[in-house]
């Protein structure tokens, strides 16, 4: 029986079919699975037999990578007293898919430096560079690699062998070839669908072996430079994003207080006069002599306060006398009088006034 690998649980593989001779009870028979051996372990528990039918299920998923192959003793038991029975051994094959990519063991994978091919610039065409080296776990011809070259500095200076994996120079190096080369080649499988892994190379032309330091230490701190270049755009990005948040939020809070103290006067009306002068707005209006507006501006420490022209309202003369004469008596009108109104010759007399 065989089963294709990464199959669904509780699937179908094929059945156990057994008959029997006598009749009635006695040619009734049930299948079971027993072990191979009375010392051995039990049955495979990813195998299971239907005891009426024979049928026989996978009851999880296989892996080929894990388990290429399973044996089972299954037995035939007839209901006669006493129960004869007869066993047979089922080989569950596993058939293999393609569920592995290829795996690249040269060059190195890993997270380490590559190292760099130095190829002479004396080199003729055919020259081996290097040969990149695979694996695929699966079997068969989903096992089969094929080499690509993907990417190259310059596509028409290398070339891959198709089977092999070598890694040949097409034509002779030039004084106009670049020095570094970068080369991607593809490794893919033969599955269906097919699966593929990539490794990068570095080549050095040189004209003297001698001059390996030099290059050497010029890819380091080349690959060094790019990743500094990195953080810093990363840097730069992070620290400008900040900074107009930042901004952003500053001239959001000035503007929304110019906006309440542009809005925030103050008016002081009879709650702030004497007991005296209170009585005067007992009417509900503030007699305008005592409003006054004070206005603050925003950005400097200096208020504005401003006088609000006095009206008074006619109030009936008040009897007053000088204090310079006893005996003479005169009637004034109680008004606002400023002293611009005054005449300067008689700005004298009028500040020794007393109103009574």
């Amino acid at each position: 029986m065989y089963v294709r690998e990464n199959n669904v649980p509780t699937v179908l593989v094929g059945a156990v079919s057994a008959v029997d001779a006598d009749v009635g009870p006695n040619a009734k028979v049930t299948y079971s699975l027993v072990p191979a051996h009375p010392t051995k372990q039990p049955p495979c528990s990813c195998i299971s037999v239907n005891s009426e039918n024979g049928d026989v299920f996978v009851l999880r998923p296989l892996d080929y990578e894990q388990v290429k192959q399973i044996e089972v003793l299954v037995s035939a038991s007839d209901a006669g007293s006493p129960a004869l029975s007869s066993n047979v051994t089922v080989r569950l094959v596993m058939v293999d898919e393609n569920d592995n990519a290829p795996l690249v063991l040269y060059p190195s994978q890993d997270n380490s430096p590559s190292s760099s091919e130095l190829v002479p610039m004396s080199a003729e065409a055919g020259y081996l560079v290097t040969k990149v080296v695979a694996v695929d776990a699966d079997s068969g011809q989903n096992s089969w690699l094929s080499y690509h070259l993907l990417r190259a500095t310059d596509p028409g200076l290398f070339v891959v062998g198709a089977q092999s994996g070598e890694v040949q120079l097409r034509r002779p190096v030039t004084e106009r070839d670049a020095v570094k080369q970068k080369l991607v080649v593809l490794v893919r499988d033969n599955g269906q669908p097919p699966l593929s892994a990539t490794t990068s190379l570095s080549v050095l032309l040189l004209h003297d072996f001698s001059d390996v330091r030099l290059p050497h230490s010029s890819l380091a701190m080349e690959d060094e430079g790019d990743s500094l270049t990195m953080y810093l755009i990363i840097s730069l990005v992070f620290v400008s994003l900040l900074f107009l948040i930042s901004m952003a939020a500053f001239i959001t809070l000035k503007v929304c207080k110019r906006k309440e103290l542009k809005g925030g006067h103050v008016l002081y009306g009879a709650a702030n006069l004497r007991s005296g002068l209170a009585d005067a707005a007992a009417a509900g209006t503030l007699p305008h002599p005592y409003c006054y507006e004070i206005s603050l501006t925003t950005g400097s420490g200096n208020s504005e306060f401003k006088f609000l022209k006095p009206i008074l309202p006619s109030l009936p003369p008040q009897h007053c006398t000088t204090g310079g004469v006893t005996d003479e008596e005169h009637d004034f009108t109680c008004g606002p009088i400023s002293m611009e109104d005054v005449a300067p010759a008689t700005a004298e007399q009028f500040n020794s006034l007393s109103f009574k």
